[in-house]
């Protein structure tokens, strides 16, 4: 089987040297996020106040065996990474390859960007790629849509951050895993979800976004083989979906869409198992104080959840809300299945029914995202 014309819920760029250099605020530009050249030869994303830097190999690695990538890692110049991940007539040609009609873009270096100590700092290279975002999209306006991030400093200025990322075209926010103050199941944070809802704006929440639970976790883990910490970079999206199901937002805000990025999603079913359990434990019922229907009701309607290479995601779609269930290739990043999708998908997605492969390899991002699939090339499934 191929599936082409399909759409990836969670891509990447690999954000340019220019890109917070040239689109900051002024104020801010002598010491911006920037590219270096390390004695060693190789290039790094330097960030203020950011105890590690962010190797090239770090950021673009899709495709490449293990040793081949920590060649690519210990020997990279900004000038060895993919064009297409920083260039939009590349990456059309990237996408070609596998027959990707269109993808939704998140940042890479602004993944980092989110547990940033200084909320005006990280606020303001926040803008600066939102600006460069905005730019990289018009270049293929009809199959590049970006998510533009917020730093939230206080509930009004990210309204505003809403409504200017509306204005810009961005389909949706790439939100921190932790808001700058308080958090966010508070009343508070009402207005926020309101606007949300009011511009139809999804709000995404990407793995290793949040305090705690970031590159440096992932990378050494927190307890055991380094691999552990891989395994435990879904936790920090589940806690941000728990808490906001459990304290009530989507019981006040029913048409707001939260987007769990990266996290795959083939262990949905026992979550949602798992947390109605819970809820029989403190109510009779399973109906919490601040609710109104079982937590797993509020997930299947509000909750989506992005993925790439999850077969048990595929086998589990008729447990979940398999329209809730997005698809996606995470290029160019060392665990995207980029340019072996195809091959991926034949094995994962072809015992399906045609309407929800059709539905998770497009529809339901489509959907979500309020893309304009009359301008996007059509979905094709034939037997190769």
């Amino acid at each position: 089987m191929f599936f082409k014309g399909v759409i990836s819920a969670d891509s990447h760029i690999v954000e340019p040297p220019n890109c917070y250099v040239d689109f900051i605020d002024p104020k801010f530009r002598a010491d911006a996020p920037r590219v270096e050249r390390l004695p060693n030869g190789n290039d790094t994303y330097v960030i203020r106040d950011m105890k590690r830097t962010i190797p090239m190999g770090f950021l673009d690695g899709a495709g490449m065996k293990v040793a081949e990538r920590k060649r690519h890692a210990d020997n990279i110049k900004f000038g060895d990474i993919r064009v297409g991940g920083y260039d939009a007539k590349a990456r059309l040609a990237d996408m070609d390859i596998e027959g990707t009609a269109a993808e939704i873009i998140y940042a890479s270096v602004g993944m980092v960007l989110c547990t940033h100590p200084d909320p005006v700092y990280k606020d303001a290279a926040m803008q600066a790629y939102n600006r460069w975002l905005q730019s990289f999209c018009e270049g293929a306006p009809n199959r590049l849509f970006g998510l533009a991030q917020t730093a939230i400093l206080s509930v009004d200025s990210a309204i505003k951050d809403f409504r200017r990322a509306k204005e810009m075209g961005m389909v949706g926010i790439m939100m921190p895993g932790n808001p700058v103050e308080g958090e966010y199941d508070q009343p508070q944070f009402d207005a926020l979800w309101e606007c949300a809802v009011d511009l139809d704006l999804p709000i995404c929440f990407h793995i290793l976004t949040a305090k705690g639970d970031g590159v440096d976790e992932a990378l050494r883990g927190k307890r055991g083989h380094p691999l552990n910490g891989f395994m435990g970079i879904i936790r920090a999206v589940q806690d941000v979906m728990g808490m906001m199901v459990l304290g009530g937002v989507f019981e006040r805000h029913p048409k707001l869409k939260l987007v769990t990025a990266e996290g795959d999603a083939g262990w949905m079913p026992h979550y949602m198992y798992r947390m109605d359990h819970a809820a029989h434990t403190a109510a009779d019922d399973g109906i919490i104080k601040g609710l109104s229907k079982l937590p797993s009701e509020y997930i299947k309607s509000n909750v989506y959840m992005t993925f790439q290479d999850d077969y048990t995601a595929f086998r589990n779609a008729n447990e979940d809300n398999y329209k809730q269930l997005l698809w996606a290739n995470d290029y160019p990043h060392t665990d995207s299945t980029w340019p072996n999708s195809q091959a991926l998908l034949a094995k994962h997605a072809s015992k399906l029914p045609a309407h929800m492969v059709q539905a998770i390899l497009r529809e339901n991002t489509a959907r979500l995202f309020n893309l304009p699939l009359d301008k996007i090339p059509a979905m094709q499934m034939a037997a190769e």
